[in-house]
């Protein structure tokens, strides 16, 4: 049965900074550009790359490093834009129970937990750098579910996002009676010395055929977005009460305290940024996922706004209070775990 809806497969199940995709349904922005949109959740976040590329899905969100290694494998896929701009990315664990320290080599003999095959690639690619070798280590994969492995003790550590799984390891460890900087990150950018941690920012990407036969509805798409995006902007309050009306819960403190982390990385005008695309397509030079031959598969071609300058290198974003934390929901869970952390354990 074919559809004309648009098909947009998120990289996991809905998690705060997919805000903007979820609040342009809801004011009706896709509606009023023109074109109809579904929005869906994968079992599976190592499967999106596939859908999108076999065609099965239209469009749908993904990290760099996966859009790059997915055109090498021979999927048709194009990133139309960046939503989540350079969030640090590395090794999270707990400074009381992992014997881990700010030193690479302490992770020897550890469990280390990763989503999917380039997080393994990715560290034992640091390993050799630091003298090591993947025997070093035990690698398990986790993933998306870091977070609950590392309170189960499944592993000492695990690759994740500093406005996710160390927020969820940092409430989770206040409610033990820790401080929530108990909670430590080695970043991959600088251990690998790449200079930025774009090859983690979260992209629109497409299937190139659905892409070039639909040229006005991808730019509808991203113009609804942005319009989405703009009012999150504006009143970041309000954007996240209307989020939790289609995602009731988004409405715990520990989702909150995510959104408020990762607001900072939010693109404002959703370009490719040239200068994080040629370091990641570098960086993956070096991990051996590309050869010298590889052509990025990236375009703002449908981005119908004006677009920011580069940001200065090396700059990180200011941290912005939203106002969604302290107006949010701590008083539905005055005691015990969130819902958020407590699905983490069990999970």
């Amino acid at each position: 049965m074919s559809t004309d809806k648009i098909t947009v497969v998120m990289n996991w199940h809905a998690i705060p900074y997919h805000l903007p995709v979820y609040l342009a349904e809801k004011l009706n922005y896709f509606v009023e550009e023109g074109i109809k949109v579904a929005i869906l959740e994968p079992n599976n976040p190592s499967d999106v790359t596939e859908i999108v590329g076999s065609g099965k899905s239209d469009l749908a969100l993904k990290a760099m490093i996966h859009t790059i290694a997915a055109k090498a494998r021979g999927f048709p896929v194009k990133s139309i834009g960046t939503l989540l701009d350079e969030p640090f990315t590395g090794v999270v664990y707990l400074r009381s129970k992992s014997g881990i320290t700010s030193d690479f080599q302490s992770l020897r003999g550890k469990r280390i937990g990763y989503v999917g095959e380039f997080g393994k690639i990715q560290l034992d690619e640091l390993t050799r750098h630091y003298g090591m070798t993947p025997n070093d280590y035990t690698a398990v994969r986790v993933g998306m579910n870091v977070t609950g492995a590392i309170i189960r003790g499944e592993i000492d550590a695990g690759v994740g996002l500093e406005n996710v799984q160390m927020v969820e390891l940092e409430e989770w460890s206040v409610q033990q009676g820790r401080t929530a900087d108990d909670v430590a990150m080695l970043r991959i950018d600088e251990l690998a010395q790449l200079g930025c941690c774009c090859f983690c920012s979260i992209l629109f990407i497409g299937n190139e055929n659905f892409i070039n036969n639909n040229p006005e509805k991808v730019k509808a798409f991203m113009k609804a977005i942005k319009r989405a995006a703009d009012f999150m902007f504006k009143d970041p309050v309000k954007a996240y009460d209307l989020f939790v009306e289609m995602k009731p819960h988004m409405n715990s403190i520990v989702n909150r305290k995510i959104f408020q982390r990762s607001f900072r990385y939010f693109s404002r005008d959703f370009k490719n940024v040239q200068r994080d695309w040629d370091k990641v397509t570098n960086y993956c030079k070096r991990l051996e996922i590309v050869d010298d031959a590889f052509e990025q598969n990236q375009t703002n071609e449908f981005l119908s706004w004006e677009l920011l300058p580069e940001s200065t290198p090396g700059v990180e974003p200011p941290t912005v209070d939203t106002g969604v934390v302290s107006c949010g929901c701590r008083s539905n869970h005055p005691q015990g775990p969130t819902p958020d952390v407590v699905s983490a354990i069990k999970a």
